[in-house]
């Protein structure tokens, strides 16, 4: 083997990304449902990002946490669309090393993000009910933007060595992904050396930050329902929770499919491919599309901000 060969499986140009398999023929069709998607996940959400801008109504913790959903949900379909789209409409599959760094960096990124931010979404909800008379104080405009930038400042730390953990191993299998998309579980399947070093720390990384989410969700609710169990109205109870239901969809839509996705991995290796896939693009798709719908529907407050901008001003 030459130098020169060595290192082309040390470092390959391009990789090669896949769309769905079994249906190559039917891309061109699938290319307008996901066309279709990333229009609501844009459109809606950046819709609710300036209703929260320019209405004074709803300058609260509620949708300034709202406001931070959407601006991820943003970021992770503009991370993915690319590729997706390159994949779907132009049959255009190959992507450079670096670029799918990247892309890999910025998808698991913006997912950890949205779990964080539903993490503070929870914590805002247990505020307003269990302690209200302190809800404006302990949640101010400042504290809101400290729980910001931790949230960010989190997913940036965190998996900052994610990119060098990969760009260490040899890649001399294949250069071709199961997905549309980069992702480090499917990128270190390439590798052709240990990669014990990568999935502990991709496993450290699951655990203590979505594993981590998910228990203080669950934990905020249960203090939630103790605290709403307690009141003597039934119509106070019911109206206590559900200024909850919205939050908890949401929190279904991303943590399900994601649970989804994690089981199938680790436990689905006989499984068909298309599985695998169909699990991977419902997690990284959906939710953009459900969160916008799913709060514009159940909060008044929203749906009121967005007739007033479409409203036409009188002369």
């Amino acid at each position: 083997m030459t130098m020169n060969s060595e290192i082309s499986y040390v470092n390959p140009a391009s990789f090669l990304l896949t769309g769905i398999p079994g249906l190559e023929s039917a891309h061109s069709w699938l290319a307008g449902p996901l066309c279709v998607m990333y229009a609501v996940a844009l459109g809606a959400n950046a819709l609710i990002l300036q209703a929260v801008r320019v209405e004074p109504s709803l300058h609260e913790p509620m949708y300034y946490f709202l406001s931070m959903l959407s601006f991820s949900d943003v970021a992770m379909s503009m991370a993915t669309l690319p590729t997706v789209l390159r994949t779907f409409c132009l049959n255009a599959r190959n992507i450079a090393f670096d670029a799918c760094l990247i892309q890999m960096f910025l998808i698991h990124s913006f997912s950890m993000m949205e779990s964080g931010i539903l993490l503070a979404m929870s914590f805002d909800r247990f505020v307003a009910i269990c302690d209200p008379l302190h809800y404006a104080t302990v949640l101010t405009n400042e504290v809101i933007a400290g729980i910001g930038v931790a949230v960010m400042a989190r997913s940036f730390i965190i998996l900052f060595p994610l990119p060098f953990l990969f760009k260490r191993l040899p890649i001399c299998r294949s250069n071709v992904l199961s997905h549309s998309y980069c992702l480090h579980p499917d990128m270190i399947k390439l590798a052709c050396a240990d990669i014990t070093i990568n999935s502990i720390y991709g496993f450290f990384v699951l655990l203590s930050t979505f594993g981590m989410d998910m228990i203080f969700i669950f934990l905020s609710y249960v203090l939630i329902l103790h605290s709403v169990m307690a009141i003597a109205s039934r119509k106070e109870r019911l109206k206590a929770l559900n200024t909850c239901v919205s939050h908890i969809l949401v929190v279904l839509a991303f943590y399900v499919p994601m649970i989804g996705v994690s089981v199938v991995h680790r436990f689905g290796k006989h499984a068909p491919r298309f599985v695998h896939v169909l699990m991977s693009n419902v997690y990284l798709f959906v939710p953009p599309v459900l969160n916008p719908l799913i709060y514009s529907a159940k909060t008044k407050e929203i749906r009121r901000a967005i007739f007033r901008m479409f409203r036409p001003v009188k002369m």
